[in-house]
């Protein structure tokens, strides 16, 4: 039976992604929604982004912006956001496009498919039970209404239900204890790849939960009763 899968925040760890996908593993049927935050602080963001638009290629995948793949799709044309990105970990997206230690790092290191990925990225989905969006919503507005830096940029501090009655999917606020946080009607499946967490794959109806680490290593368990025992 086709799943819904939600994805957390990648921060290129392809290496996660790769655990994470032989353990689930993904089907063609699936769909899979990849909440953003694909680049920066970890090592292989370019690997992502080339796993991503191949997966992608094969249809049922929704990718969602980040505001960190905002970021460095402005960064070209924007020095302020330039800087900022950098300290936030774009310095080591750069690296991962570079093609020699002698050459320099420039952006047109990078594919044009990438750019072009990026500007794909849609910034909600919804379905008739779930809202899937980065970070988060207004819960008294639709979507087609929400304001850009909300659902980029707010952090997740005592979210409300969405007027709608629909569940809402997240990532951006890293739970730093592994685990994905779980209101009822609002989950973030941000669980901290990037520091000493996990990368967290969500199936929306069962509550099934897989997750795999930047050593590669993995560990299944549900939503309602935390990971299994080792």
């Amino acid at each position: 039976m086709p799943r819904t899968l939600a994805i957390g925040d990648i921060h290129g760890h392809l290496e996660a992604l790769l655990a994470l996908e032989d353990l689930v593993p993904f089907r063609d049927e699936d769909s899979l929604v990849f909440l953003g935050d694909y680049v920066d602080r970890g090592p292989h963001s370019k690997g992502v982004l080339d796993w991503l638009i191949e997966r992608k290629s094969r249809g049922n995948v929704v990718t969602l912006l980040g505001n960190h793949d905002l970021m460095m799709r402005d960064a070209p044309h924007d020095d302020i956001v330039l800087d900022s990105w950098v300290v936030f970990g774009g310095d080591k997206t750069l690296l991962s496009y570079r093609q020699s230690e002698d050459k320099a790092i420039q952006f047109s290191d990078v594919p044009d498919e990438h750019w072009t990925f990026l500007r794909s990225c849609e910034l909600w989905h919804e379905t008739d039970s779930h809202i899937f969006v980065h970070a988060c919503i207004d819960p008294a507005r639709p979507m087609a209404e929400q304001l850009q830096t909300t659902m980029l940029w707010e952090k997740l501090i005592d979210p409300q239900p969405h007027y709608s009655g629909r569940i809402v999917i997240v990532g951006h606020t890293a739970q730093k204890f592994g685990w994905p946080f779980d209101a009822g009607h609002t989950i973030c499946i941000d669980t901290w790849i990037y520091g000493d967490g996990w990368l967290t794959c969500l199936d929306v109806d069962s509550r099934e939960i897989w997750q795999a680490n930047k050593a590669g290593e993995t560990r299944r368990g549900h939503l309602d009763s935390g990971p299994e025992p080792d």
